[in-house]
C-alpha cells in the first residue's frame, strides 16, 4: 500500500483527489495539507511514501516545502501536481528534489501512475515538461557549466556506479537495474546510496540532475 499525502491550498482541488486516490487500488489517503508548512507538519508526524504537492501556496510554497522534505526525510518522495509549466518553476522543483511534475490537466491514470513511479523510485514528468527538462540539457551540451569555486568536488565513481548511473538516468527502478547488470537488487541498492552520497545530492533524482550537468552521463 502506497501511502499517500496531498497538499493544495484549493479545498476542492484536495477533495477531488482524495476521491481519485482513495478508489485507486494500492494507494491510501492519510492527510490532506493545505499548504506547505501544514505538509512538514504532517510529513514529520507520520512520513507517507509519496507526498502530491502543489506550487503556489500561502506560508511555505511547493518548492521550499520539497526541499524541506526531501532533505529531512528522503525516503518521501514528492511529485508536483500544479497549473505552473514555466522554467523558474520547473527546475526549481527539480532542484528541491521533485520526483515527478505533472500538470493538473494530468488524467487519473496518470496521476496514479506518477505516484506508483515516485514509490517505486521512478520519475514521472509531464511530456511537456520533460521537453523542457531535455532541452535544458541539450544547451548545457554544448555550453557546459564551469564549475564555481565553491561547488562540491565529486568523488570518483567506480565502473560499476557509472553503469548504475546511466540506467538510473534511464529512469530504471533498481529492479530493473539489478536485472541488467545482473546484480543482486541489494548490491544496487548499496550502490545508488554510495553514488548519491559521492554527487553530494539528497536523492537518486538530483543524483541524475548533477551527472548530468557535469556531463558524468548523457541521455542518449
Amino acid at each position: 500500500m502506497i501511502n499517500v499525502l496531498i497538499c493544495d491550498d484549493q479545498e476542492v482541488v484536495r477533495k477531488g483527489l482524495n476521491i481519485i486516490l482513495s478508489h485507486s487500488e494500492g494507494i491510501a489517503v492519510t492527510g490532506l495539507a493545505r499548504d506547505g508548512e501544514e505538509a512538514l507538519q504532517m510529513v514529520k508526524a507520520q512520513p507517507p511514501h509519496v507526498v502530491l504537492m502543489d506550487l503556489k501556496m500561502p506560508r511555505l510554497n511547493g518548492i521550499h516545502a520539497t526541499r524541506r522534505i526531501c532533505t529531512a526525510f528522503p525516503d518521501v518522495k514528492v511529485v508536483i501536481l500544479t497549473t505552473y509549466d514555466g522554467d523558474e518553476w520547473v527546475f526549481d522543483a527539480v532542484r528541491a528534489g521533485a520526483s515527478g511534475y505533472l500538470l493538473k490537466d494530468a488524467s487519473s491514470e496518470e496521476i496514479v501512475a506518477a505516484i506508483q513511479d515516485a514509490a517505486n523510485g521512478r520519475v514521472r514528468l509531464d511530456p511537456h515538461i520533460a521537453a523542457k527538462v531535455l532541452e535544458a540539457f541539450n544547451r548545457l551540451d554544448h555550453a557546459p557549466i564551469q564549475p564555481q569555486a565553491d561547488d562540491p568536488a565529486f568523488e570518483t565513481l567506480t565502473e560499476r556506479e557509472l553503469s548504475i548511473l546511466r540506467l538510473m538516468a534511464q529512469g530504471q527502478t533498481n529492479q530493473e537495474i539489478a536485472a541488467a547488470l545482473f546484480l543482486a537488487p541489494g548490491t544496487v541498492k548499496n550502490n545508488v546510496s554510495s553514488i548519491i552520497n559521492k554527487l553530494h545530492t539528497n536523492d537518486r533524482t538530483q543524483a541524475v540532475l548533477a551527472a548530468l550537468r557535469r556531463g558524468i552521463v548523457d541521455l542518449h
